[in-house]
Protein backbone atom coordinates (compact mmCIF):
# COMPACT_ATOMS: atom_id res chain seq x y z
CA UNK A 1 0.00 0.00 0.00
CA UNK A 2 1.80 3.49 -1.03
CA UNK A 3 -0.99 5.43 -0.24
CA UNK A 4 -1.38 7.48 2.83
CA UNK A 5 -5.46 7.16 4.65
CA UNK A 6 -6.08 11.15 5.42
CA UNK A 7 -10.29 10.46 6.40
CA UNK A 8 -8.88 10.04 10.34
CA UNK A 9 -7.30 13.35 10.14
CA UNK A 10 -9.83 15.17 8.36
CA UNK A 11 -12.37 13.76 11.33
CA UNK A 12 -9.86 14.69 13.69
CA UNK A 13 -9.44 18.20 12.05
CA UNK A 14 -13.43 18.54 12.07
CA UNK A 15 -13.73 17.63 15.30
CA UNK A 16 -11.20 20.48 16.72
CA UNK A 17 -13.16 22.96 14.83
CA UNK A 18 -16.35 22.32 15.64
CA UNK A 19 -15.09 22.74 19.48
CA UNK A 20 -13.13 26.38 18.26
CA UNK A 21 -16.02 27.35 17.24
CA UNK A 22 -18.53 26.55 19.59
CA UNK A 23 -15.61 28.05 22.82
CA UNK A 24 -14.68 31.05 21.33
CA UNK A 25 -17.82 32.88 21.78
CA UNK A 26 -17.94 32.00 25.26
CA UNK A 27 -14.41 33.57 25.96
CA UNK A 28 -14.80 37.28 27.75
CA UNK A 29 -11.87 39.51 25.33
CA UNK A 30 -9.50 40.59 27.94
CA UNK A 31 -9.58 44.25 28.63
CA UNK A 32 -7.04 47.04 28.63
CA UNK A 33 -6.80 48.90 31.46
CA UNK A 34 -5.97 52.56 29.95
CA UNK A 35 -4.51 55.61 32.15
CA UNK A 36 -6.57 58.74 32.35
CA UNK A 37 -5.41 61.86 32.08
CA UNK A 38 -5.22 63.50 35.74
CA UNK A 39 -2.83 66.31 37.16
CA UNK A 40 -0.20 67.09 35.09
CA UNK A 41 3.23 66.02 37.16
CA UNK A 42 5.84 68.98 38.00
CA UNK A 43 8.34 69.42 35.54
CA UNK A 44 11.72 67.94 37.02
CA UNK A 45 14.05 70.28 38.69
CA UNK A 46 17.50 71.05 36.93
CA UNK A 47 20.34 69.69 39.38
CA UNK A 48 22.34 71.31 41.45
CA UNK A 49 26.03 70.65 40.20
CA UNK A 50 28.63 70.26 42.93
CA UNK A 51 32.03 70.74 41.43
CA UNK A 52 35.32 69.31 42.83
CA UNK A 53 38.37 70.62 41.69
CA UNK A 54 42.33 69.10 41.98
CA UNK A 55 43.03 71.41 44.64
CA UNK A 56 40.02 69.74 46.63
CA UNK A 57 37.90 73.49 46.37
CA UNK A 58 34.39 72.92 45.78
CA UNK A 59 32.20 74.70 43.69
CA UNK A 60 28.81 75.18 43.21
CA UNK A 61 26.26 75.65 40.48
CA UNK A 62 22.36 75.87 40.32
CA UNK A 63 21.15 75.69 36.42
CA UNK A 64 17.85 76.22 37.27
CA UNK A 65 18.37 79.67 38.48
CA UNK A 66 20.90 80.29 35.61
CA UNK A 67 23.90 81.32 37.86
CA UNK A 68 26.91 80.52 37.11
CA UNK A 69 29.72 78.77 38.92
CA UNK A 70 31.05 80.08 42.79
CA UNK A 71 33.35 78.75 45.45
CA UNK A 72 31.80 77.47 48.25
CA UNK A 73 32.85 75.91 51.40
CA UNK A 74 31.27 72.65 52.96
CA UNK A 75 28.90 74.81 55.53
CA UNK A 76 27.77 77.27 52.75
CA UNK A 77 27.23 74.11 50.34
CA UNK A 78 25.18 72.13 53.20
CA UNK A 79 23.11 75.41 53.69
CA UNK A 80 22.58 76.06 49.88
CA UNK A 81 21.66 72.50 49.27
CA UNK A 82 19.14 72.97 52.21
CA UNK A 83 17.55 76.08 50.90
CA UNK A 84 16.81 74.16 48.06
CA UNK A 85 15.56 71.37 49.91
CA UNK A 86 13.26 73.19 51.34
CA UNK A 87 11.52 74.90 48.36
CA UNK A 88 11.46 70.88 46.44
CA UNK A 89 12.35 67.67 49.04
CA UNK A 90 12.95 65.93 45.83
CA UNK A 91 15.80 67.94 44.43
CA UNK A 92 18.78 66.25 43.01
CA UNK A 93 22.42 66.83 43.41
CA UNK A 94 25.05 65.60 41.13
CA UNK A 95 28.97 65.78 41.58
CA UNK A 96 31.34 66.21 38.86
CA UNK A 97 34.77 66.35 39.71
CA UNK A 98 38.52 67.04 38.12
CA UNK A 99 40.52 64.09 36.15
CA UNK A 100 43.12 64.79 38.76
CA UNK A 101 40.81 64.58 41.75
CA UNK A 102 41.09 61.56 44.19
CA UNK A 103 38.46 59.28 43.99
CA UNK A 104 38.50 59.60 48.11
CA UNK A 105 37.75 63.54 47.62
CA UNK A 106 34.10 62.49 46.01
CA UNK A 107 33.13 60.17 48.22
CA UNK A 108 33.78 62.40 51.33
CA UNK A 109 31.48 64.93 49.34
CA UNK A 110 28.89 61.90 48.66
CA UNK A 111 29.05 60.89 51.97
CA UNK A 112 28.33 64.74 53.07
CA UNK A 113 25.30 65.17 50.74
CA UNK A 114 23.84 61.50 52.86
CA UNK A 115 24.53 62.71 55.91
CA UNK A 116 22.55 65.65 54.95
CA UNK A 117 19.15 63.80 53.49
CA UNK A 118 19.86 64.37 49.95
CA UNK A 119 17.61 61.31 48.48
CA UNK A 120 19.26 61.78 44.72
CA UNK A 121 22.97 62.04 44.06
CA UNK A 122 24.38 61.40 41.08
CA UNK A 123 28.16 61.40 39.21
CA UNK A 124 28.39 63.88 36.39
CA UNK A 125 30.10 62.13 33.30
CA UNK A 126 31.25 64.06 30.22
CA UNK A 127 31.19 62.04 27.30
CA UNK A 128 34.50 61.61 25.13
CA UNK A 129 35.20 63.67 22.09
CA UNK A 130 36.66 61.80 19.29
Amino acid sequence: MNQINVVPYIDVMLVLLVIFMITAPLVNPGQVELPSVGKVSKPAVAPLEVSVRADQTLWLRDRAAGAGERQVSRNELIAAIRQKQARNAEQAVVIAADKDVRYEAVLDVMDMLQQNQVRKVGLLAKPRTP
